[in-house]
């Protein structure tokens, strides 16, 4: 079963928090709330799926998820496919939103997957650089100039004041910052390097797309050993509200 969770921006403080879960069997597409809803007074529960502790289930994904799909029709779709280096065999919806990460310039919404230990028992998952539209222009000229399978490396960003697990990704000689891990990804992150040998953490360069819009630029790799007792995005704020019992039949499709 594949699963995404869906993180929401605080419009007060600007803290981000995951609110909801989606996964998807094969046949039946299901979304619950999570504890992270309950953190903010400001957050508002999405269209017709008002009740916080129901199990919600569609033959067909929520609109609220394919609504951040880029359209088959349009011209770029081809290039979008690119972007994120997948193939038109590969263009399942969970895949697409899981990689493209579904944001919408006209909301404060992140859609990101449950990392799954691979077969071999390696933490294996691609994400997009963060923040180079805040860091100077000579950041985002390097980034232009690296190529497929450079490696990256993790810098802890201590004193930042937004985010206590923030992770800047930086070039070796010379030193340069092109970005930042998602902040969803970055605690369980620091646990990897931390908990386990460092140099068996890597952090590759996938694509460079020179075309793309700026969030898409610079497409990351990051593959680890998948540690003993480790269990990723595990904190309580993802812990479901629902229970099985509690299902909203009227969206069922």
């Amino acid at each position: 079963m594949k699963t995404l969770y869906l993180t929401w921006q605080d419009p007060k403080d600007r803290s981000w928090l995951p609110v909801g879960q989606l996964s998807f069997d094969g046949d039946v597409y299901q979304f619950v709330y999570t504890k992270g809803a309950l953190k903010s007074p400001n957050f508002i529960p999405f269209g017709r799926m008002l009740d916080l502790h129901a199990l919600y289930t569609s033959r067909e994904l929520f609109p609220l998820f394919a609504n951040r799909l880029l359209p088959k029709t349009r011209p770029e779709y081809k290039a979008f496919l690119g972007w994120l280096n997948l193939q038109n065999s590969e263009d399942d919806p969970l895949e697409l939103l899981g990689r493209s990460e579904g944001t919408r310039v006209t909301d404060s919404l992140t859609v990101f997957p449950c990392p799954e230990k691979s077969s071999d028992g390696i933490y294996d998952i691609h994400f997009f650089s963060h923040g180079l539209r805040y860091l100077p222009d000579c950041a985002v000229q390097v980034v232009e100039k690296l190529s497929h399978g450079a490696r990256l490396f993790l810098m802890q960003d201590l004193q930042n004041p937004y985010d206590a697990y923030a992770l800047a990704l930086r070039t070796d000689d010379p030193v340069t910052i092109v970005g930042y891990c998602p902040r969803y990804l970055s605690k369980d992150f620091l646990f990897l390097l931390k908990s386990g040998t460092p140099d068996t953490l890597q952090v590759l360069v996938e694509r460079v797309n020179s075309d793309a819009p700026i969030q898409l630029r610079l497409l990351c790799n990051l593959r680890a050993p998948w540690l003993e007792g480790f269990v990723p995005c595990s904190g309580e704020d993802y812990e479901v509200l629902a229970s099985p019992r509690h299902t909203a039949d009227s969206l069922l499709h």
